[in-house]
């Protein structure tokens, strides 16, 4: 016997309709998140917006595949956790390079926008290499970039490839050496 839950949110094929899901507190959400993304559901037995409900349950909240398959069966959805996996392991990293992108308008945002940049040495092979790892303000890891030379050119590369992907920072923190 399946269980049905009474929640005011209770999807039915009814409900769901042209890929996102209608009368949701989460509508907003999905259309912000996957509205604009490149993302083709052509090959997918299920409804685009089944998907992006398993994906936006699995990313929003701190809940494990197995919990998504329950809230999903508990809507009247047989879907197993396998399958959110499967969705995850092919429509995360676009939703994690839209997320990235959009975190990029934070700096004019807030005035805490900065990076921590540091060099150490390593050992590739018997030689000595640089490694270069740029974190942001709230620990999140940016860039890790691996050069033979300690030098202003090695760091401008860094800095040109953190500046091109995530825009300019409010300050950059580091370890004051001249390179």
């Amino acid at each position: 016997m399946k269980k049905i839950s009474n929640h005011r949110h209770r999807f039915h094929p009814d409900i769901i309709k042209q890929g996102s899901v209608k009368g949701t507190c989460c509508t907003e959400f999905l259309i912000s998140y996957f509205g604009s993304m490149n993302i083709s559901f052509k090959y997918y037995k299920h409804n685009p917006a089944i998907i992006q409900l398993a994906l936006l349950l699995y990313l929003k909240y701190p809940l494990s595949l197995r919990q998504v398959e329950d809230l999903l069966f508990e809507r009247g959805m047989d879907i197993t956790h396998e399958t959110v996996r499967l969705w995850w392991n092919r429509f995360g990293p676009a939703l994690a390079a839209k997320i990235r992108k959009k975190r990029t308008s934070y700096p004019k945002q807030y005035s805490t926008w900065r990076w921590h940049i540091d060099e150490v040495f390593v050992k590739i092979g018997g030689k000595t290499h640089y490694l270069w790892r740029a974190v942001d303000h709230e620990g999140e890891v940016l860039d890790v970039v691996v050069t033979k030379r300690r030098d202003k050119k090695a760091a401008l590369k860094v800095l040109k490839s953190l500046i091109k992907r995530y825009g300019r920072p409010m300050a950059i923190v580091t370890d004051k050496l001249r390179s």
